[in-house]
This record gives structure tokens, C-alpha cells and sequence, in this order.
């Protein structure tokens, strides 16, 4: 496994309604069925909130707690209060020993992005073709060189992030 630094970073990008999160799902589902171990961060433009109105860990944040953690004997749910956005690399850091961090969103920041367009949203991408690892879509989109999936081959989008990002050494 690797930590912080060496944990390669891949984004899904794309429209609003485009498929991103259906796509980042069926890879999660399919490298952690390899036996990787996968993080994932969702990128949200504006203020969120995890916690439940109303319960202890909810009013603890409102009462001025710049930490609030949820503990059990399977998971812990951590929010904090931030003076900035993390940069990837430090959420990579935070998603400690993981062999992958998968992230929707960050069109705009993210070094690898595999961008989801379908016809029915859009004809146009968000990102440049030269700015692309990867493109999946329903459509005969030109992108020069770069990889092509149908929306449905997780398999085969799996294997490319498999090979150039987890078993880079062709090892296997």
C-alpha cells in the first residue's frame, strides 16, 4: 500500500447528470474486487454538511467544536472546520494507507481526469482532449489518442487506471 505522496490521484470529471458518479461507483466496484484498496473524494463547490441535524455530533460542531468525530466499532466519521480547500495531495495524505484515491470532481485541478459525457447532456466536453487520460461516453466523440470507453466497460476502464496506475511495471 502507499501513503500520501505516492498514491496516484485520478478524477472523474464531467457535466452535471453526465454519469460521474454512476461511472466512479462501478470502478470502485471493480478495482476493490481486485483486491485494491480504493479511497474516493466527492468535490463540492459549496458548503455541505454530513452530519444530522439534530444529533449529538451535529450540535457539538454548531456549539464551536473545530473537530467533531463519530466513532463505532466499524467507522469513523470525522468533520472539520477549514481555513482553505485541501489540495489533493493532502487529501491523498489524509486517505492514509489506500493504493488509490478516485475523486469526482476537480475538473480544474485534477492532474489525471477521465471525463464522462453523454450525448443526451451534452456535445461538448469540459475539459480539452490534451487535457484528458481518458474520455467515457455514449457518443463518437474525436479525441485524438486518447483512451475511448462505453459507458458501460468498467472492465476495461479499470484495467488502463490497473495499468498505468497500480501495476505500472506491467507486474501482475
Amino acid at each position: 500500500m502507499r501513503r500520501g505522496a505516492d498514491i496516484p490521484i485520478v478524477s472523474i470529471v464531467g457535466k452535471s447528470d453526465s454519469g460521474k458518479t454512476t461511472v466512479l461507483e462501478s470502478v470502485v466496484e471493480e478495482l476493490t474486487s481486485r483486491g485494491w484498496r480504493v479511497a474516493t473524494v466527492k468535490h463540492h463547490v459549496h458548503d455541505f454538511d454530513i452530519d444530522v441535524p439534530g444529533k449529538d455530533s451535529w450540535r457539538h460542531a454548531r456549539a464551536g467544536a473545530c473537530v467533531s468525530m463519530v466513532s463505532s466499532p466499524n467507522k469513523l466519521g470525522v468533520v472539520k472546520q477549514l481555513e482553505r480547500e485541501p489540495t489533493l495531495d493532502e487529501l491523498a495524505a489524509e486517505a492514509g494507507d489506500v493504493d488509490i484515491l478516485l475523486t469526482e470532481g476537480y475538473k480544474q485541478t485534477g492532474r489525471v481526469r477521465i471525463e464522462v459525457s453523454r450525448d443526451e447532456r451534452s456535445s461538448e466536453l469540459v475539459c480539452e482532449p490534451a487535457e484528458l487520460f481518458a474520455l467515457v461516453t455514449d457518443g463518437g466523440r474525436d479525441v485524438g489518442d486518447i483512451p475511448v470507453f462505453a459507458l458501460d466497460d468498467t472492465s476495461g476502464l479499470a484495467d488502463l487506471i490497473e495499468t498505468e496506475f497500480l501495476r505500472p511495471d506491467g507486474a501482475g
